[in-house]
């Protein structure tokens, strides 16, 4: 079943499912909705902050006491600068090894503290027993090196009862839940709910559940959590609210009913996983994942998360903002050029699909007279399209006009450089909207749109007046949906004005 799971996003199979739009959500899913949500941090990005924190602080101490007592009355040598960072590393893999780089561990004080003091004495008994044996005890000072313990151990307790609060308020403001919606309304469903729910310390917020029964099967509520409404709905529904994690508590052996929500669902930028807690079917304990206690097997898994999100956003903003420095000249000789061309502003705004089907304002240098704008793209611009200016058809050609988009990614963040384009709300083929053409086509919003992509290097950038285009644009985003790297994105970079020079010929 996982394997032709797999292939639904694969393959974007043969039952396409009906045109996406908005739903109207019931009252309990709206209420849910209109709640307000704050932004999400990522636990495993908050640990990774702190074990840098911590050898940055401990080394900084450890140096600083150095440089305070010990360089005035011997001299300055390398030697200690060496035992420091290693005193510093030490430090941080055995906090690693006593399991303290948990934001659960962070919420708490008294475990914390316990495991931290010990790991930390244990550092220095360490160091004190490597220097006995290299015959180099005399040699290191005894003042600096009890300074170097306590001074560290207070400055570790400080930060950790700063963080401890830190932790605290981000948990009360939801930033730390896994905001989690069940799939499966019946007596499976609320055994999972109530297993969730019983969980010490659990990050999961479990907002409702969703099933397609409407007789006695389904539940109208599971262990007190509302039900919201039909599969389909789950679409729109996370649309509109932040959802993290979607949970099935269907048995394994409902195949053919998981795969055809499945279908639905893998469009979305969010984890789908199937809980395992009441099949008999056993697994090895590797082969799942765990919710808290409740073993789950992953279906999809969403894309450039945690780390990952980090790099791209330095990325993005790093390069890109090199890249607006460099293009400001000759972004303001377009702006003259088009000004002078023709009567009317230099840039417009356009509705596009941006992350998740949210609605973004585009920025671009204006191509067409101003009294045949077309804000929603309604029209596609074709080959002699009489609305294009004379330097429009230049900047079209060549990509220029998308030149003001480098302020939605440094400023706004709503693009990334490297990504899928962001079509126009009203983007249509033969009178057909782009998601009724192409399986799977808001798939491709799973990541945040970007300036150039895969699909443009490639060939498939301009007019789409055939099925093929459209096609094979949604295909070449989920290959790079499928295999980010910041490598690939560098990649894509340096080899997009190459492609602006010799595959242009779809672009009017």
């Amino acid at each position: 079943m996982l394997n032709a799971a797999a292939a639904v996003a694969a393959t974007a199979s043969a039952d396409r499912p009906a045109a996406e739009r908005r739903r109207r959500l019931t009252p309990a899913a709206l209420a849910v909705a209109n709640q307000k949500v704050r932004r999400a941090y990522s636990p495993i990005v908050i640990a990774g902050v702190v074990r840098i924190a911590d050898l940055i602080l401990l080394s900084l101490i450890g140096v600083t006491l150095y440089f305070g007592y010990v360089v005035p009355q011997s001299g300055f040598r390398w030697e200690y600068i060496a035992a420091i960072m290693a005193v510093g590393a030490a430090a941080v893999v055995c906090f690693q090894a006593a399991d303290i780089y948990q934001v659960q561990i962070f919420r708490g004080q008294l475990r914390q503290m316990t495991r931290m003091i010990s790991s930390w004495a244990f550092v220095f008994l360490l160091f004190i027993g490597a220097s006995f044996f290299a015959k180099l005890g005399g040699e290191v000072s005894r003042l600096w090196l009890s300074a170097f313990f306590a001074v560290g151990l207070a400055a570790l307790i400080a930060s950790r009862m700063f963080l401890r609060s830190l932790v605290r308020s981000w948990a009360r403001e939801g930033r730390l839940d896994r905001r989690t919606i069940i799939v499966g309304a019946d007596e499976s469903g609320e055994e999972l709910v109530r297993a969730l729910k019983a969980q010490d310390d659990s990050d999961i917020d479990v907002l409702g559940v969703f099933d397609d029964r409407n007789d006695s099967r389904a539940l109208e509520t599971c262990a007190g959590s509302p039900k919201l409404g039909k599969v389909d709905d789950i679409v729109e529904f996370a649309r509109r609210t932040r959802v993290d994690l979607v949970l099935f508590a269907l048995p394994i052996s409902a195949e053919t009913r998981i795969l055809d929500m499945l279908k639905k669902l893998w469009v979305l930028p969010v984890d789908i996983r199937l809980s395992a807690h009441t099949n008999k079917l056993r697994f090895r304990p590797r082969s799942y994942s765990y919710v808290g206690e409740v073993p789950t097997l992953d279906m999809f898994e969403a894309p450039i998360t945690d780390w990952d999100l980090v790099m791209k956003w330095l990325f993005d903003h790093l390069v890109g903002g090199l890249a607006l420095l460099f293009a400001l000249p000759v972004m303001a000789l377009v702006a003259l050029a088009i000004k002078l061309d023709s009567p009317g502003p230099v840039l417009f705004r356009q509705k596009r699909f941006g992350f998740n089907n949210e609605r973004i304002d585009v920025f671009k240098f204006r191509s067409l007279f101003h009294d045949q704008a077309d804000p929603l793209a309604s029209k596609v611009v074709t080959k002699n399209d009489p609305r294009v200016t004379r330097v429009g058809r230049f900047i079209r050609k060549t990509s220029l006009d998308e030149l003001p988009q480098l302020f939605n990614v440094v400023f706004k963040g709503n693009l990334s450089l490297v990504g899928p384009r962001p079509h126009a709300v009203q983007g249509k083929l033969q009178n057909r909207m782009f998601d009724e053409a192409v399986d799977g086509y808001f798939a491709r919003h799973r990541v945040k749109p970007g300036i150039t992509g895969w699909a443009q290097i490639n060939g498939w950038r301009g007019e789409i007046d055939n099925q093929e285009k459209i096609q094979k644009r949604v295909e070449f985003d989920l290959y790079y949906i499928e295999n980010w790297s910041v490598l690939f994105d560098l990649f894509i970079l340096l080899k997009t004005p190459l492609a602006l020079l010799t595959k242009n010929e779809n672009a009017y």
